[in-house]
């Protein structure tokens, strides 16, 4: 059962900065793409930033040049760095992990056809 949960989040000012994490429980072993997401009030849910297995980045971009995602692999931990932070940036933020269905040592890795998230962690700017 694949678990990840999201925190960090919290109430700022426009011009501040947050650091969210988002720690996605076993299969370290399993090669996966991890990103972020975010949903406004009213809003559909739109993308981030993606870390992918390579540690390849990409950005939406709103958010190039003021967030910066970063991946522990051991640690199966994603964060996103939000600076120069604006009202617009207030939504619900949610960590994806999506595995490509192969990993070391031969283990069983989760299937990737399916969608793996958090429950969010709020970010409100003011």
């Amino acid at each position: 059962h694949v678990q990840l949960v999201e925190s960090g989040g919290g109430s700022v000012q426009a011009g501040g900065s947050l650091r969210l994490s988002c720690v996605s429980s076993g299969y370290s072993d399993c090669a996966s793409d991890m990103s972020w997401y975010r949903q406004a009030p009213g809003k559909e849910r739109e993308f981030v930033a993606l870390i992918d297995n390579s540690h390849t980045s990409r950005y939406a971009d709103f958010a190039k040049g003021r967030f910066t995602a970063s991946r522990e692999h051991t640690k199966n931990t994603l964060y996103l760095q939000m600076n120069s932070l604006k009202p617009e940036d207030t939504a619900m933020y949610y960590c994806k992990r999506v595995f490509r269905g192969y990993g070391e040592r031969g283990v069983t890795c989760p299937s990737p056809d399916f969608d793996h998230w958090g429950q969010g962690t709020q970010v409100t700017v003011s």
